[in-house]
C-alpha cells in the first residue's frame, strides 16, 4: 500500500508517518520509485505498537525506539523482553539520602526477599516502595505497614494472571503492546477497584446492606 492508504488504515497522519520513519520508529518501506515506498500490514502493526509505546505508555521517542528496537532483537528472550516494556513504562523514582531513606530502601528489599520475588536490586519498583514506607513513617501511620502483606498477597494473584495473559499472545509485538496497556491501563483499574471496594468495606462496617443503599 502507498502511505496515504497506510495513513488512512491506521488512523495515523501522513507527517507523523514520516516523523516515525525519520526517528527509526518505523522501518521503511520497499521502494518503488523515487521518493515512494509501498508498505504492508506489518507496518500497520508497528504503527500500533508505536502509537501504544507513545499514547499509552507515554514513552519518550528515545525510550519507544528501545523497547522496539528489543522487539526486533531475536537474541532477546521473553522474560528480558517484557522487563525492557515494563521498566520502560515505570516513572522513575528518586531514591532518597540519609538514614530514614536508607532504612525503608532495606525495609522494602527484605519484604521482597520474604515474599521470594525473584527482583532485579535495582527494579525502579524497589526506591517507590521505599518511598512509601518512608512517607508512612514520617507521617506517623506505620500501623498501614501491616497491610503490605495484603497488597502483596492481591498483587501476585493479579500478576500471574497478567504474565499468562501476555504471554498468550505469542507475538512478540503483541506482547509487549499487552505489557504496556496492561500496566498503564491496568494500574487505573485498580485504583479505581480499590477505592470501590473500600467503599463497600466501610458501607458494611457500618451496618448498610443493599437495600438501605439504595434507599
Amino acid at each position: 500500500m502507498r502511505i496515504g492508504e497506510l495513513a488512512r488504515r491506521s488512523g495515523v497522519s501522513i507527517p507523523t508517518i514520516k516523523y516515525y520513519l525519520r526517528e527509526g520508529l518505523l522501518p521503511p518501506g520497499a521502494a518503488t520509485a523515487p521518493n515512494q515506498a509501498s508498505y504492508g500490514e506489518e507496518h500497520l502493526h508497528r504503527l500500533r505498537l508505536i502509537r501504544a509505546l507513545l499514547d499509552v505508555g507515554g514513552l519518550t521517542v528515545a525510550a519507544a525506539r528501545e523497547v522496539l528496537a528489543a522487539v526486533d532483537e531475536p537474541g532477546i528472550g521473553q522474560h528480558e523482553l517484557l522487563g525492557v516494556a515494563h521498566r520502560a513504562t515505570e516513572q522513575s523514582a528518586r531514591r532518597g539520602s540519609g538514614d530514614a531513606a536508607a532504612h525503608a530502601r532495606a525495609e522494602a528489599e527484605s519484604f521482597v526477599r520474604t515474599r521470594g520475588w525473584l527482583v532485579q536490586p535495582d527494579a525502579p519498583a524497589l526506591d517507590r516502595l521505599a518511598e512509601v514506607i518512608a512517607a508512612w513513617r514520617a507521617l506517623g501511620q506505620e500501623d498501614l505497614m501491616a497491610c503490605l502483606d495484603g497488597y502483596a498477597r492481591a498483587a501476585e494473584v493479579i500478576a500471574q494472571q497478567e504474565v499468562d495473559t501476555v504471554l498468550a499472545q505469542g507475538d512478540r509485538a503483541a506482547m509487549v503492546e499487552a505489557v504496556v496497556i496492561g500496566t498503564v491501563l491496568g494500574e487505573a483499574a485498580l485504583i479505581a477497584l480499590r477505592r470501590l471496594a473500600q467503599e463497600d468495606a466501610s458501607a458494611r462496617r457500618a451496618g448498610l446492606t443493599p437495600s438501605a443503599r439504595d434507599a
